[in-house]
Protein backbone atom coordinates (compact mmCIF):
# COMPACT_ATOMS: atom_id res chain seq x y z
CA UNK A 1 0.00 0.00 0.00
CA UNK A 2 1.28 3.29 -0.56
CA UNK A 3 1.37 6.00 2.32
CA UNK A 4 0.52 9.26 1.81
CA UNK A 5 1.67 11.98 4.11
CA UNK A 6 -0.91 14.14 5.37
CA UNK A 7 -0.03 17.65 4.94
CA UNK A 8 3.71 16.15 4.66
CA UNK A 9 3.50 14.99 8.48
CA UNK A 10 5.65 11.84 9.03
CA UNK A 11 5.57 11.43 12.57
CA UNK A 12 2.58 12.93 13.99
CA UNK A 13 0.94 16.30 13.72
CA UNK A 14 2.96 19.56 13.15
CA UNK A 15 0.63 22.24 12.91
CA UNK A 16 2.71 25.36 12.29
CA UNK A 17 4.57 23.82 9.27
CA UNK A 18 1.52 21.68 7.62
CA UNK A 19 1.14 22.39 3.78
CA UNK A 20 4.04 24.74 3.85
CA UNK A 21 6.13 24.53 0.44
CA UNK A 22 9.37 23.32 2.38
CA UNK A 23 7.44 20.62 4.38
CA UNK A 24 5.86 19.49 1.55
CA UNK A 25 9.24 18.99 -0.35
CA UNK A 26 10.83 17.66 2.58
CA UNK A 27 8.30 14.80 2.69
CA UNK A 28 8.64 14.17 -1.07
CA UNK A 29 12.61 14.02 -0.53
CA UNK A 30 11.73 10.90 1.84
CA UNK A 31 10.03 9.13 -0.43
CA UNK A 32 6.10 10.06 0.11
CA UNK A 33 3.45 11.22 -1.89
CA UNK A 34 1.64 14.10 0.35
CA UNK A 35 -2.30 15.23 0.52
CA UNK A 36 -2.08 18.86 0.34
CA UNK A 37 -5.07 21.65 0.87
CA UNK A 38 -5.24 24.30 -1.94
CA UNK A 39 -7.03 27.57 -1.95
CA UNK A 40 -7.48 29.81 -4.89
CA UNK A 41 -8.45 33.48 -3.82
CA UNK A 42 -5.64 35.85 -5.08
CA UNK A 43 -3.61 33.37 -6.53
CA UNK A 44 -2.78 29.49 -5.19
CA UNK A 45 -2.29 29.28 -2.08
CA UNK A 46 -1.65 25.93 0.69
CA UNK A 47 -3.66 26.06 3.83
CA UNK A 48 -6.24 23.71 5.68
CA UNK A 49 -8.50 25.57 7.07
CA UNK A 50 -7.70 28.99 5.44
CA UNK A 51 -4.98 29.88 3.10
CA UNK A 52 -2.02 30.21 4.36
CA UNK A 53 1.17 29.74 2.15
CA UNK A 54 1.66 31.08 -1.34
CA UNK A 55 2.09 28.26 -4.04
CA UNK A 56 2.29 28.35 -7.90
CA UNK A 57 1.21 26.59 -10.61
CA UNK A 58 4.47 25.64 -11.65
CA UNK A 59 5.08 23.81 -7.86
CA UNK A 60 1.79 21.97 -8.61
CA UNK A 61 2.23 20.86 -12.24
CA UNK A 62 6.64 19.96 -11.03
CA UNK A 63 5.40 17.87 -8.52
CA UNK A 64 2.06 16.23 -9.57
CA UNK A 65 3.43 12.77 -9.91
CA UNK A 66 3.80 12.94 -5.59
CA UNK A 67 0.41 15.35 -4.74
CA UNK A 68 -2.74 14.48 -3.83
CA UNK A 69 -4.92 17.88 -4.18
CA UNK A 70 -7.45 18.60 -1.98
CA UNK A 71 -9.23 22.03 -3.50
CA UNK A 72 -10.82 23.61 -0.31
CA UNK A 73 -12.87 26.06 -2.62
CA UNK A 74 -14.81 25.93 -5.89
CA UNK A 75 -12.32 28.49 -7.56
CA UNK A 76 -9.52 26.28 -6.81
CA UNK A 77 -11.13 23.07 -8.11
CA UNK A 78 -12.48 25.09 -10.92
CA UNK A 79 -8.87 26.55 -11.66
CA UNK A 80 -7.35 23.05 -11.74
CA UNK A 81 -9.70 21.12 -12.62
CA UNK A 82 -9.08 19.61 -16.64
CA UNK A 83 -5.10 19.77 -15.96
CA UNK A 84 -4.73 15.88 -16.61
CA UNK A 85 -1.28 15.47 -14.97
CA UNK A 86 -3.26 16.76 -11.18
CA UNK A 87 -4.57 14.61 -9.26
CA UNK A 88 -7.26 16.48 -7.46
CA UNK A 89 -10.71 16.27 -5.23
CA UNK A 90 -13.12 18.27 -3.40
CA UNK A 91 -14.73 17.03 -0.25
CA UNK A 92 -15.96 17.17 3.19
CA UNK A 93 -17.70 14.68 5.28
CA UNK A 94 -18.86 12.61 2.10
CA UNK A 95 -18.33 9.00 2.36
CA UNK A 96 -16.09 8.68 -1.10
CA UNK A 97 -15.45 10.74 -3.43
CA UNK A 98 -13.38 9.91 -6.53
CA UNK A 99 -10.20 12.04 -7.72
CA UNK A 100 -9.48 12.90 -10.71
CA UNK A 101 -7.09 10.27 -11.72
CA UNK A 102 -9.87 7.98 -10.62
CA UNK A 103 -9.30 6.64 -7.01
CA UNK A 104 -11.62 6.94 -4.60
CA UNK A 105 -10.44 8.57 -1.49
CA UNK A 106 -12.50 7.13 1.64
CA UNK A 107 -13.76 8.81 4.69
CA UNK A 108 -12.28 6.97 8.05
CA UNK A 109 -14.11 4.05 8.66
CA UNK A 110 -16.14 3.17 5.33
CA UNK A 111 -16.31 -0.25 3.16
CA UNK A 112 -12.68 0.04 1.04
CA UNK A 113 -11.77 -1.54 -2.36
CA UNK A 114 -8.46 -2.07 -3.87
CA UNK A 115 -8.92 1.53 -5.25
CA UNK A 116 -9.65 3.24 -2.21
CA UNK A 117 -7.30 5.51 -0.14
CA UNK A 118 -8.32 5.75 3.38
CA UNK A 119 -7.38 8.74 5.93
CA UNK A 120 -5.82 6.14 8.91
CA UNK A 121 -4.97 7.95 12.68
CA UNK A 122 -1.66 5.60 11.88
CA UNK A 123 -0.71 3.58 8.79
CA UNK A 124 2.10 2.07 10.79
CA UNK A 125 -0.11 0.01 12.42
CA UNK A 126 -2.87 -0.32 10.12
CA UNK A 127 -4.08 -3.69 9.58
CA UNK A 128 -7.05 -3.46 7.81
CA UNK A 129 -8.46 -4.09 4.33
CA UNK A 130 -6.42 -4.27 1.83
CA UNK A 131 -6.49 -1.00 -0.53
CA UNK A 132 -4.56 1.28 -2.60
CA UNK A 133 -2.87 3.67 -0.07
CA UNK A 134 -3.37 5.06 3.68
CA UNK A 135 -3.15 8.76 4.41
CA UNK A 136 -2.05 9.52 7.19
CA UNK A 137 -0.22 12.51 10.00
CA UNK A 138 1.91 8.78 10.99
CA UNK A 139 3.86 7.14 7.67
CA UNK A 140 7.00 6.51 9.14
Amino acid sequence: MKAISHRGNLKGEKTPLENSPDYIIEAINRGFDVEVDVWFTDGLCFGHDKPEHKCSMNFLVGNSDKLWIHCKNLAALQMLNGIPSLNIFWHEQDDFTLTSKGFIWTYPDKEVCSNSVIVVDDATKYNGKKCYGLCSDNVI
